[in-house]
């Protein structure tokens, strides 16, 4: 479990809307320079095969990091580019049903905002879960907050690894220590920084000096 522990800390989750001129892929290459110990893909508005196209890509770039590469939403898309992982929320697929159409070693994220819905998620074979939104985002406008009271009761409710998501910034990580969680999952924080390597590398230092 300690090496999965250790993959989840320096979560990175894609959004192509703060591309400018950079590419997803340099983009996600600048990020793993950084530090950056997981990579999510997650694009929801771009056509399949594009996406499948930039995933092989990324995918490719991840392993040469060794860093493992997990697709959001697209079971069919995680099975066909040989993806660590898939990510999941509640109002997409059941984990359970996912479970059963994934590769035995194929990670299975899901995201929950509840006790319950961790409970669940993890009865029906979640490796890892993704709770949020912690801060408030821009990134998911629609996103319920969820509070840190809620946040360190899911950790102790659940015996699977526990990642943090939803506004988290370098200036409020250290507000998520002694919750119970292994890291943190980032968009805007990486994504939309001017120098995302150096953004990466503060980061980092703020990550393993509270978490």
């Amino acid at each position: 479990m300690k090496k999965l522990n250790d993959q989840l800390k320096f979560y990175a989750v894609t959004d192509s809307r703060w591309l400018g001129e950079q590419t997803l892929y340099q983009q996600v290459q600048a990020a793993l320079e950084g530090g950056v110990t997981c990579v999510q893909l997650r694009e929801k508005h771009m056509d399949k095969m594009k996406l499948l196209q930039i995933a092989q890509e990324i995918h490719q770039l991840c392993q040469s990091y060794q860093v493992p590469f997990i697709m959001n939403d697209y079971v069919d898309l995680a099975i066909a580019c040989k993806a660590e992982g898939i990510h999941v929320g509640q109002k997409d697929m059941q984990a359970m049903q996912v479970r059963a159409q994934i590769p035995k070693d194929c990670l299975l994220g899901v995201s929950v905002q509840t006790v319950e819905q961790a409970k669940l998620a993890q009865a029906q074979g979640a490796d890892y879960l993704g709770v949020g939104t912690i801060f408030p985002t821009m990134t998911k406008s629609d996103a319920l907050t969820v509070s840190k009271q809620t946040l360190t009761a899911i950790c102790q409710a659940v015996q699977i690894p526990v990642v943090a998501i939803g506004g988290i910034e370098q200036t409020n990580i250290q507000q998520l220590a002694g919750t119970g969680i292994v890291g943190v999952a980032l968009v805007s924080s990486i994504f939309a920084q001017e120098d995302i390597t150096q953004s990466c590398i503060q980061l980092k230092k703020e990550i393993w000096r509270h978490l």
